[in-house]
């Protein structure tokens, strides 16, 4: 019974946040002048990482017995997440408000990138479901 339980929670945090990263956030900046844009999102992220450290913390335990690896990947995709949440995104924020945009630019182009491996590692899951 935790293995269908497991699918949906991995399938929702693949949807959650396919969603966020190339639907809500583009949309907030092209509908929004980019201060209020950036504002929004400031206060969006926290929440973001929370969904994804866990809804993937939840999937990990709940398919942990029947595939160790999807369960690996995404206890790898929850730590990913706390360190953005904790680690990664005050510096992005912190670099923003100082003014320093390569340093801005770097950090926030290596969260696109967990980002991306976050995808990658819950699609593994997904498909290891098949």
């Amino acid at each position: 019974m935790l293995e269908p339980i497991a699918l949906l929670a991995t399938a929702t945090l693949f949807g959650g946040m396919m969603l966020y990263s190339f639907g809500f956030a583009p949309l907030v900046f092209t509908s929004l002048p980019a201060d209020e844009a950036g504002r929004l999102l400031r206060r969006a992220f926290p929440h973001y990482y929370v969904f994804v450290l866990g809804a993937s913390g939840i999937s990990a335990l709940l398919i942990f017995t029947a595939d160790p690896l999807s369960a690996a990947l995404l206890a790898g995709s929850a730590v990913g997440a706390a360190w953005a949440r904790q680690g990664l995104m005050p510096r992005i924020n912190a670099a923003r408000d100082a003014g320093e945009k390569r340093r801005f630019d770097r950090l926030h182009r290596l969260s696109v990138v967990i980002n991306f491996v976050q995808l990658g590692a819950i699609a593994t899951a997904l498909v290891r479901f098949l």
